[in-house]
Order: structure tokens, then C-alpha cells, then sequence
């Protein structure tokens, strides 16, 4: 699905990412997670072909970058991020929002078939918001902009469905919504690779780990494996006691 050999990114005279090497294969669902300014938001956008590497090869759905056309993969990929977001209109009704996805436009131009505006508005009732399909976009809490987006990203069926701190901004409540949804909209066949900062967003449907640190790769794999109290504190560089509930990672940070 996702392959990155001795990836390495350099801006000016800085380094953010050194010799990334990383593999996500079928059946996998991943999660980025790492400090703020690590290297998870640039590991996404060479994943969306949006930045290319100094060095080494990124491979996504069987594509080489360099090799291949961008476009022609990005419409295999669903994107929901804070950026994507604000460039939406906010006074465009929900279900137009939604249907967008389908073509990945920022907002629709002309008219749709009967059956794409079937198909967004089921997927916002799947959600729980289907009531807010009529709405304008910019009238909904920021819990309910995400499940917009997320049922947006859905309308294409993509393999991939790539998530930049989707819960940033949202309170414990929408967050946990926001959550439970995601684990619903699994079943629809997408991977996941989902970025955060925040270890207890690790949820059950997610397998795997990668958490960096300054750039590099601090550990790899399984998220048991990788979710350690050594390797957060190394990455971190806190003190933490780390306890699983419910197959979920919580953290206890200690002076």
C-alpha cells in the first residue's frame, strides 16, 4: 500500500525527514504519531504526491512517484485534513459538501445525478447527521464538520483513507464520536493511516505504529510493540507510565 525507502527531505539547510524507511501493507491500518514539527504532516504530503523526496523512493498503491501520474493516484486516496477543510464553503449545504468528494472538488459546479445526492446523504445519516444535510456547512460545531469531511472522503470508496489530526480542536465528547465513526466507516474496506500527537486516539481498528521523532524513525510495528513507555519517552522526552484499556494506550505522566 505504502512504501518509503531511504526517504530523506530537506528544506534550506534543515532536515526534516532522514532516511525514512517504512512499509504499510495490505490489511494493515497505521497510525503516524510523533511531537509536533517530528515530520507526520510532511510524511503525508509526499504520501499525497504533494512533496517529493531529496532522496530515496515513495510508493503508493503500487505507484513509484516520479514514475507515475499523481492525479491518477490521488483519486484512489481519501484526505481529511485541516487544510482541506478551510478551503471548503461554508455556506454550501451539507449534503453538496459531501457529495464533492466523489470528484474531489472543493464544491460542486453543476448538477448531480440523483444517486450521488442519495448515496451523500445516507452516509451523513450513517453518521448521525443526517438530519444536518440541508444545513449550511458553516452553521455545524467542529465535531460535526468532521464527520462532514469524513463522510465526504468516503464518497469515492477510496483504499486509502489518510487522516491528519482529525480530532484537533474537538472536545472529549465529539472526539470520542468522532472516533466511534471512524471505527464504523472501517468496514467500508479503506486502510487508514492516521497522524496524531496523541496516544490515547490509538483506537482498536488500528494495527500498527510508526512514531518518529525529529525526523527519524524511532520504532515501527505493532502498536503493542511500539506504544512502550521507553520508546514514548524517547520520543517525547517525558516520563510516562503507559496502562492499555479496552485496547487502547493511556498515558501517566510522571515528573
Amino acid at each position: 500500500m505504502i512504501a518509503f525507502d531511504q526517504v530523506t527531505w530537506k528544506r534550506e539547510n534543515r532536515t526534516i525527514l532522514q532516511n525514512v524507511t517504512f512499509t504499510m501493507n495490505r490489511g494493515e491500518h497505521w497510525v503516524i504519531l510523533g511531537r509536533n514539527g517530528s515530520g507526520k504532516t510532511t510524511m503525508l504530503e509526499m504520501i499525497n504526491g504533494y512533496l517529493f523526496p531529496t532522496s530515496g523512493t515513495v510508493q503508493v498503491l503500487g505507484e513509484t512517484y516520479g514514475q507515475c501520474d499523481v492525479r491518477e493516484v490521488r483519486k484512489r486516496i481519501g484526505y481529511i485534513s485541516q487544510s482541506l477543510m478551510d478551503k471548503l464553503a461554508l455556506r454550501d449545504p451539507v449534503w453538496e459538501v459531501v457529495a464533492s468528494g466523489v470528484h474531489a472538488y472543493l464544491r460542486l459546479y453543476q448538477a448531480v445525478a440523483e444517486e450521488t445526492e442519495h448515496r451523500a446523504r445516507s452516509l451523513l445519516s450513517e453518521l448521525r447527521i443526517g438530519h444536518l444535510a440541508d444545513q449550511a456547512l458553516g452553521t455545524l460545531s467542529q465535531g460535526e464538520r468532521k464527520k462532514v469531511m469524513l463522510a465526504r472522503a468516503m464518497m469515492a470508496n477510496p483504499e486509502l483513507l489518510i487522516l491528519d489530526e482529525p480530532c484537533s480542536g474537538l472536545d472529549l465528547y465529539e472526539r470520542e464520536r468522532f472516533l466511534a465513526d471512524l471505527q464504523l466507516m472501517s468496514d467500508r474496506g479503506a486502510q487508514f493511516l492516521y497522524v496524531t500527537h496523541h496516544i490515547e486516539e490509538i483506537m482498536p481498528l488500528f494495527t500498527h505504529v510508526l512514531l518518529l521523532g525529529s525526523g527519524r524513525i524511532e520504532a515501527a510495528g505493532t502498536k503493542h510493540e511500539v506504544v512502550t513507555s521507553d520508546l514514548i519517552e524517547r520520543a517525547y522526552d517525558v516520563h510516562a507510565d503507559l496502562e492499555w484499556f479496552n485496547d487502547r494506550p493511556w498515558a501517566k505522566v510522571r515528573d
